[in-house]
């Protein structure tokens, strides 16, 4: 039997993310090895996933809600309501970035015994990286609901889709930067630190210990919109209109054109970022074992 030019595939080249779909048995798989192993010999396990973000829930609530005055109190009106739900409903989302950009960026590195010895799609790492940090993202995520019912939450359906949107606005960049840096970290190790330094800006630059009134008032409006670009903010502001907002009066209100502009104009440029991403990649893995 001959077989046509059209149907040979050159070594090496993978299809991109739909290798991801296909191969999706080993991406469970490799979920799974992570989770193991992060936690093996851990008498907590799992419950890290509760105590860290807990831990720092406390510090910066203390610090910023009660010592600098952004909760909300009868002799502080200018302070923000339930400023509580409002720090943990962003800091949350800010979590689940951060784990997963920091260990994409080092999956292709942390796993070059594995890629060097049998070829299987270079995607499932950074992918399965973002994954997990799925699954660490779930138990806050069940933290801040209880908090929200025990606040009066009162969500709207489209309150509710706007933080699932949240949620994919983040997931997207985190997995368009973790293909990125994931490759790059390979060829430049200093890729590590840039990330390291992004995630630490990330932090602060987003609306997750302060209000974004304050950004307004501060920058003005030319200013304020191109803060309003970065996806994370209007992420964070989606959690904040989907958990906070319907746990007070709903008086302090949300930023203009949030659902109308930003939210698409966010998901837009994260999906591009993705692509960004996925380009990169498929550029640089050719040499990855060798470079490894």
């Amino acid at each position: 039997m001959t077989q046509t030019n059209s149907e040979l595939v050159r070594p090496g080249v993978s299809g991109g993310l739909a290798d991801v779909v296909r191969a999706r048995f080993l991406l469970k798989l490799l979920v799974r090895k992570e989770l193991k192993v992060r936690y093996r010999g851990s008498v907590l396990g799992l419950l890290w996933s509760y105590v860290k973000p807990g831990v720092q829930f406390v510090v910066f609530y203390v610090a910023l809600g009660v010592f600098l005055g952004l909760e909300q109190s009868p002799t502080n009106k200018g302070g923000l309501p339930n400023y509580a739900i409002y720090l943990f409903s962003g800091i949350v989302l800010i979590n689940f970035f951060t784990e997963a950009l920091g260990n994409a960026s080092r999956s292709i590195v942390g796993n070059g015994g594995l890629i060097k010895k049998i070829y299987l799609p270079r995607q499932l790492f950074p992918v399965a990286s973002v994954w997990v940090s799925a699954v660490h993202f779930f138990p806050q995520l069940m933290i801040l609901l209880v908090a929200c019912l025990f606040s009066g939450w009162h969500p709207s359906l489209l309150q509710l889709a706007a933080a699932v949107v949240g949620f994919i606005i983040v997931a997207l960049l985190a997995t368009g930067l973790g293909l990125l840096f994931g490759a790059a970290n390979v060829y430049f190790r200093d890729s590590e630190n840039f990330v390291d330094m992004l995630l630490m800006i990330a932090t602060w630059a987003s609306p997750v210990m302060y209000a974004w009134t304050m950004v307004h008032d501060k920058l003005g409006e030319a200013w304020f919109t191109v803060y309003q670009l970065n996806p994370i903010t209007i992420a964070v502001e989606t959690f904040h209109f989907a958990f906070w907002l319907p746990t007070t009066d709903g008086s302090a209100g949300i930023p203009p054109n949030l659902l109308s502009l930003w939210v698409p104009l966010a998901l837009i440029i994260s999906a591009g970022v993705l692509l960004w991403g996925q380009l990169t990649f498929r550029r640089l893995e050719g040499r990855f074992a060798q470079e490894l």
